[in-house]
């Protein structure tokens, strides 16, 4: 679908004409990128760190945290207008009133006011009063506390406990338990593990206090009918098996309600929304007042999203929100309630792009603030006072990111960050000031203080390092690249800084592809990039029609699809690739991880023809084998939609591998199971097709710190010895050009 925001495409011509035109005399007077200082952090670092602001404390100050010499960072309070900062919490004063073993930055929670902090050590919680200066152990018990939150005045915790909700009195150390169905397969407060990765962003709590803190809202779930899938640790003598309770696509959910504890009745109130109801239930909110609570279903399909407010009192619910959509809905994540009955904003994609709508306490629409294809990617602020909304939106060029005001009565829609990139904002209570941290391809990251108006203030602190710049980096460009039926796909690449038009080059497509993401953006990359471009390498990131850059009306094609249009537009980039005469065809790798190992996968068997070289890590290989939630919503289930199921899925296509593939998969992935892997080598095995396999003992989903120096190192030597017929030495990589 062509759009007025699309890049434009550059022709072999242009490109060659540039690089033809660059001298190359400088070159030799440059270090290349050593191995450590990419992928390890070492040193000489190129680049530093933008200061930690932590928030907004009132309209003229902000909170930093600022390093002191020799001992741990102080919060410090910032004047916006002069840039004056006093003590705010003197951590590193503090930390001499607390036990060996515990740190104010370690602790797990703390009051809205900095006074009060929470620790979880050994399984038990202990308080600090930094007012006070008490320190005090909260609680003794065999089992541990988890997720701990403070009530809104921090005069009480909550927590849960084997799977129960409990509340403490910070004064008196008075607990009481909330709810008795744990320990087993109920969970009361504590999110069952597919709402923990796919609906909470991956956050176990799954209580909220009322604004009063006299009421708890939590959702309690059970995992009884959910099948368990067995995790086996491999250490000492006999292992040890872990199961946990995953439902693949079609399976059974958990069943989830959703409760209101009273604390002076010592009563639960259950909202009326089906005990046994095979549906989703999530984000519950309370209004400013406490006097309702605002909460989302969802069906099983995932094509219908109601909003609901319950009364806490009896449980009864009003229908506020109703939105179908023919693929699929999402969760309302940034919902704001209004004050007084003011109402509520939601940020929907039903247009074809996300879109602010403003409703009416009752339901009614009042306006949309927002309209075509600037869409809002999110909310930062709502200032009712002024009646504005600050949110980010997408430039003229959809790679770009930028902040925004609306007003409330949908008019006065105004650009406020104005340099070219992706910024990312902190705007003040009232809209006075707001804080930018940007980036783009050329520019590695810098953060400002700004006017309302957007006019600089100040800068706080830039990324870029003197010493970058004796650095031989590589050419960054944002292009669009043709895909072949009037989509313009967005696309970055890194050349060797001494590229030669006549020298034929190999090709690494850094990719995840899951729907409505982009990878391809105004921004500072990473420096592994460069680092290949060093070794003449050229890499290069290309979005699909799937992507955010084409709202949801683009991901929408991906409905029951998964694996269809991200191939299709990867081969196009990839043969669009092949016609420029400094590229080598025979050299054309790919490589991602989770969904980006899955594409992997698939451009290595159904784009055998077009794809040569891939490392594909902790990869889903069949859609059958993934969690319901995440599955579902693109697919629908098994049973609705077979034929999708069985072309999404790589054993289906592994007769067409052919070139060279790296697989790696941490045993204990708790999200991509290595089911995924085991039986998709089982099938190339079969085949009497060769593979490289690397697997990571006990790594969950991801690589961990104590292995990662590992994964890099193979991740290199794969290219350099496929690509450059070279072993990679790491010692090696200091020296200078001139000497490579």
């Amino acid at each position: 679908m062509p759009t007025s925001r699309s890049l434009f495409i550059v022709s072999v011509a242009v490109v060659l004409a540039a690089f033809a035109a660059e001298a190359t005399a400088a070159r030799t007077q440059k270090k290349i990128l050593a191995f450590e200082q990419v992928f390890m952090r070492g040193e000489p670092k190129l680049l530093g760190e933008l200061p930690r602001v932590e928030e907004w404390l009132d309209e003229d100050h902000y909170l930093e945290f600022e390093a002191a010499e020799g001992v741990g960072p102080r919060l410090m309070k910032v004047d916006a207008a002069t840039g004056e900062s006093t003590v705010y919490v003197d951590y590193p004063a503090l930390a001499e009133k607390l036990p060996e073993g515990f740190s104010l930055e370690g602790s797990v929670a703390r009051t809205r006011d900095y006074t009060g902090f929470l620790f979880d050590h050994e399984g038990d919680l202990y308080y600090f009063s930094a007012q006070e200066e008490l320190f005090k152990r909260l609680t003794d018990t065999r089992s541990r506390e988890k997720n701990p939150a403070f009530s809104p005045d921090g005069a009480r915790a909550a927590y849960t406990r084997d799977n129960n909700l409990y509340v403490i009195e910070i004064e008196t150390g008075l607990e009481r338990q909330l709810t008795g169905d744990g320990p087993g397969t109920v969970y009361s407060g504590r999110a069952s593990w597919v709402y923990f990765e796919e609906i909470f962003n991956r956050e176990y709590r799954a209580f909220w206090w009322s604004p009063d803190g006299e009421m708890i809202a939590f959702l309690r779930f059970d995992d009884g009918p959910v099948p368990e899938f067995p995790l086996f640790r491999a250490d000492g003598a006999h292992g040890e098996l872990e199961l946990q309770r995953y439902p693949k696509a079609g399976d059974p959910n958990p069943k989830v309600r959703l409760g209101i504890f009273h604390l002076e009745r010592r009563a639960v109130v259950w909202v009326d929304t089906g005990e046994d109801a095979d549906h989703y239930l999530a984000w519950p909110a309370w209004s400013p007042d406490g006097g309702q609570l605002l909460f989302q279903w969802m069906n099983r399909g995932q094509d219908n999203i109601k909003i609901y407010a319950a009364d806490p009192a009896t449980g009864r619910v009003k229908e506020i929100y109703d939105e179908k959509q023919q693929t699929w809905v999402e969760f309302f994540e940034d919902l704001y309630i209004f004050e007084d009955g003011g109402g509520f904003l939601v940020r929907s994609d039903r247009s074809g792009w996300p879109q602010l709508y403003y409703y009416a306490s009752d339901g009614r629409l009042k306006r949309s603030l927002t309209k075509g294809a600037r869409g809002a990617w999110d909310i930062v602020l709502v200032d009712e006072k002024n009646g504005t909304v600050y949110f980010h939106g997408p430039g003229e060029e959809s790679t770009a990111r930028h902040l925004y005001r609306v007003g409330l009565n949908g008019k006065n829609l105004k650009r406020l960050t104005r340099e070219p990139g992706t910024h990312r904002c902190m705007v003040s209570p009232a809209g006075r000031y707001f804080i930018d941290s940007y980036s783009n391809i050329n520019q590695p990251a810098r953060m400002t203080l700004h006017a309302a108006d957007g006019e600089p203030v100040r800068v706080l602190g830039d990324r870029r390092l003197p010493i970058l710049d004796e650095y031989d980096l590589g050419k960054v460009e944002l292009f669009a690249i043709p895909s072949g039926d009037g989509h313009a796909l967005p696309a970055v690449w890194t050349l060797p800084s001494d590229f030669d038009q006549s020298k034929k080059y190999p090709v690494i497509f850094s990719i995840y592809g899951g729907p409505g993401t982009s990878r391809v953006a105004d921004s500072f990359g990473r420096l592994s990039a460069h680092f290949f471009a060093q070794h003449g390498i050229i890499t290069i990131s290309v979005d699909h029609r799937g992507s955010g850059h084409f709202g949801k009306q683009g991901a929408a094609l991906m409905h029951r699809n998964l694996g269809t249009w991200e191939l299709h537009d990867l081969i196009a980039a990839a043969n669009w690739l092949r016609e420029l005469p400094f590229i080598d065809p025979a050299r054309i790798g790919i490589t991602g991880g989770s969904y980006g190992g899955y594409v992997t996968c698939m451009a290595m068997t159904r784009g055998a023809d077009h794809f040569t070289h891939g490392i594909a890590h902790f990869p889903v290989t069949d859609w059958k084998l993934y969690d319901s939630i995440y599955t579902e919503r693109y697919m629908d289930s098994p049973a609705e939609n077979p034929a999708g199921y069985e072309f999404a899925s790589v054993m289906t296509h592994a007769e067409n591998y052919r070139g060279r593939m790296l697989i790696t998969h941490g045993t204990l992935d708790d999200n991509v199971h290595m089911q995924h892997t085991i039986q998709l080598i089982d099938r190339l095995e079969d085949l009497g097709k060769d593979f490289e396999l690397m697997l990571y003992p006990n790594a969950r989903h991801g690589f961990p710190p104590s292995k990662r120096g590992h994964a890099e190192r193979m991740n290199v030597r794969f290219w350099f010895r496929h690509f450059l017929k070279q072993e990679f030495a790491i010692e090696e990589t200091g020296a200078d050009l001139e000497d490579r």
